[in-house]
């Protein structure tokens, strides 16, 4: 069932979303070259303890995963596109990162993700990062009242394909709310004028995530949880949570 929120919960909502702007702030702030992917856990739990926040992904199971996920923020490196655990990894020069992350604060939640490289740059990975965040931006463009969902799917798909990009349909944009994986499904492809037609309070995260090789499949690292391309191409994640308003899209996940 789809919950529409009232102008008083999308503001709510938006003070969840501040936090988890601020984690991935401080998280991509300690990202330098060398840092463990532990360490930046740590800094995102230190934000979130701070705000009397708490993290929806911390011991999160989903029927897919065989172990509940152990930290508050996913840590997807190069050819991993999500849901990669924080380990002792060092980050090295011009790895490509992507650092997912959510809150809960009076019973409400914020879920985006952030993609961006350490050190010297390769340019095929910040082309990848542009299409990345053109996609997120034409997808929430499209988040208008009186639109559907599958417009918001065909925005993103059309800047992803554009690029030359590799794209899955699963895992991609959900509801968020007192949840963080409510209804409705949001792909990363679709049709334009099919699907749920958009109303004023609706609250979406929009997430494109694409690999860059042009391959659309993907492979489950042993740990159950990380996604990785099934070519080795560098994989992109960028995300925001989203209130459909009668004056537009407005981004809850920000500063």
């Amino acid at each position: 069932m789809v919950e529409l929120k009232t102008p008083s919960e999308i503001t709510a909502m938006r003070a969840a979303g501040r936090v988890v702007a601020a984690a991935l702030a401080a998280v991509r702030e300690a990202a330098d070259v060398g840092a463990r992917l532990t360490d930046l856990d740590e800094v995102a739990r230190a934000v979130l303890a701070d705000a009397g926040a708490t993290s929806p992904f911390l011991g999160y199971q989903p029927s897919f995963a065989m172990s509940p996920f152990p930290a508050v923020i996913c840590t997807s490196i190069n050819d991993a596109a999500l849901h990669g655990i924080p380990s002792h990894y060092r980050l090295a020069d011009g790895d490509l990162v992507s650092i997912d992350c959510g809150a809960t604060l009076d019973g409400w939640t914020g879920d985006a993700a952030i993609s961006f490289t350490v050190g010297t740059p390769r340019p095929e990975d910040e082309a990848l990062i542009k299409v990345g965040y053109e996609a997120l931006a034409a997808g929430i463009g499209a988040a208008v009242a009186g639109n559907r969902i599958g417009d918001i799917s065909a925005a993103i798909a059309a800047v992803g394909r554009g690029g030359g990009i590799g794209i899955s349909t699963d895992y991609g944009g959900h509801g968020v709310g007192h949840q963080m994986h409510e209804s409705p499904s949001v792909p990363n492809e679709g049709r334009a004028g099919r699907g749920m037609r958009l109303e004023p309070g609706l609250t979406i995260a929009i997430e494109p995530w694409f690999m860059g090789g042009g391959d659309d499949r993907y492979r489950v690292d042993r740990d159950g949880w990380t996604i990785r391309s099934v070519d080795g191409s560098r994989c992109v994640h960028v995300e925001n949570t989203i209130a459909v308003t009668e004056d537009g899209p407005v981004v809850l996940t920000a500063l």
